[in-house]
């Protein structure tokens, strides 16, 4: 099928624009009902379901109930998050400086949607556009057209039932779903969210237009045995096995102190996890697997990516125990191309480092991150604050999880205080122009007026300490 991208697109963005200058003239009260009914109606258990199923077998990716429950969670703490917050009008005064501070929509938002989280994602970028009174065209992996089509298609009857314009949510349909596509997308509307791979967000960052994107998740976490062992691989393996770790947000290196190493491997073993030890033939096997083209290139075999363990250790033609769920593989060399275990592997596969200490613990981590994953997210099993406050102080991310799962708290949680969010800032560190969990927040523009206050200024003896006055004499 031959496709004028740029006229195809730019339909889209004229149903868009129409229908958010609709929008735009919405009363806070209008916006709340509109983000409650979307948010209810796709959270219903058969919805959520359905919708799980329906991209597990069209991306052959995860498990069907993890999603599910990725859709309560993402979806219902997003709404949680902006439930009885302004986002109309006068959001803000300041009396003592004169300001007052008025919300306005951007326009038209295009969101690149991953295969990965091709069901909550859709639903959560939508919340988050409908709550600052902005269309939104959803742009989504080809390996999950059909699923953010029907996705679409709810939350588009939704805004029916409650006589709002349908086009203020949109998505490139099926047959229409391509790089070309997308990347005409970002080219027209006003503002891009991007949530995807690394390329992907790359264009989004070059393409002219306002952008948020995510870095490269590559998560390190460290064991130092100074809480329960068994508690830390129970945590660890909810994480690593969620949706067949289709999120780049799950641990990819646990760095372990060599005095509690044989005993925490021994922990990991009973909850599901097997070993895979340095120098063997099954290490060889695996890799080989994993990255097939390597050392001409280290591009992952998609045919491994969020797959059970078991099956990825099949294909591997290693056996493994009946019900493994993870495959932990020894890594004590370098931190490049030569050593890929290093780096994300999307899928319940994770390496693991022996170190002497907490410093030697730090070196590897930094290493690693340095390898691929700066910005992201790392992780500490822990009694000793002083080491949460080094990494908190020290560790180019934004986001350091203390005895948590990873994938099920840095994106945001009910345990935790990170907001809900599926696009994850890594600062610049991660080449990102955001630190922090994107929210709707992230989606308005703001005007200021100021009204004259009462003259101060402050003398030098106010300002400046007596040494460096003195030091000017």
């Amino acid at each position: 099928m031959s496709v004028n991208y740029s006229e195809y697109v730019a339909g889209l963005v004229a149903k868009g624009r129409a229908a958010q200058k609709i929008a735009e003239n919405y009363t806070q009260e209008k916006v709340d009902q509109l983000t409650a009914a979307v948010a209810y109606a796709l959270t219903q258990p058969d919805v959520a379901l359905k919708f799980g199923e329906m991209l597990v077998e069209e991306s052959g990716m995860g498990v069907a109930t993890d999603k599910q429950a990725k859709m309560f969670t993402k979806v219902k703490g997003t709404y949680y998050q902006m439930k009885g917050q302004k986002s109309v009008g006068l959001v803000e005064v300041d009396e003592k400086m004169g300001m007052e501070k008025y919300a306005k929509p951007m326009g038209v938002i295009g969101a690149i949607i991953p295969v990965t989280n091709g069901e909550a994602t859709p639903v959560v970028k939508s919340l988050m556009a409908l709550k600052t009174r902005n269309a939104i065209i959803l742009a989504p992996h080809p390996r999950a057209r059909n699923t953010n089509g029907e996705v679409t298609k709810m939350i588009r009857s939704v805004l029916k039932k409650f006589d709002a314009p349908e086009d203020l949510v949109q998505a490139i349909e099926p047959d229409y779903v391509s790089i070309e596509t997308s990347a005409e997308l970002m080219k027209q509307v006003d503002f891009i969210l991007a949530t995807g791979g690394t390329p992907m967000v790359r264009q989004a960052y070059s393409s002219g237009v306002p952008a948020i994107g995510v870095g490269t998740g590559n998560v390190v976490t460290i064991v130092d045995g100074t809480t329960s062992l068994d508690d830390v691989a129970s945590l660890i393996i909810r994480s690593k096995t969620f949706d067949n770790a289709t999120s780049c947000s799950t641990e990819n290196t646990i760095i372990v102190f060599e005095e509690c190493y044989d005993e925490f491997v021994k922990a990991m073993a009973k909850v599901g996890a097997y070993l895979v030890k340095e120098n063997t033939e099954e290490k060889a096997k695996l890799q080989k697997t994993m990255w097939p083209e390597s050392p001409a290139n280290h591009n992952l075999n998609r045919h491994i990516i969020a797959q059970p363990a078991a099956k990825i250790a099949e294909i591997a033609g290693i056996e493994v125990p009946e019900g493994t769920r993870m495959l932990m593989v020894e890594e004590n060399g370098g931190f490049d191309d030569n050593y890929p275990f290093t780096g994300e592997k999307l899928s319940p596969v994770a390496a693991i480092r022996k170190v002497k200490d907490f410093d030697d613990a730090l070196d590897k981590m930094m290493k690693t991150l340095e390898y691929q994953g700066k910005g992201h997210s790392v992780g500490i099993h822990t009694t000793i604050d002083e080491r949460v406050r080094i990494l908190g102080e020290k560790v180019p991310v934004c986001k350091v999880c203390v005895n948590a799962p990873q994938s099920l708290t840095n994106s945001g949680s009910w345990t935790s205080g990170f907001p809900m969010s599926m696009t994850l800032g890594c600062g610049t560190w991660g080449h990102n122009s955001i630190s922090h969990n994107a929210t709707w927040k992230d989606l308005l523009n703001f005007t200021y007026v100021s009204r004259p206050i009462p003259s101060y200024q402050p003398k030098d003896e106010d300002l400046f300490d007596e040494e460096i006055r003195n030091a000017f004499k």
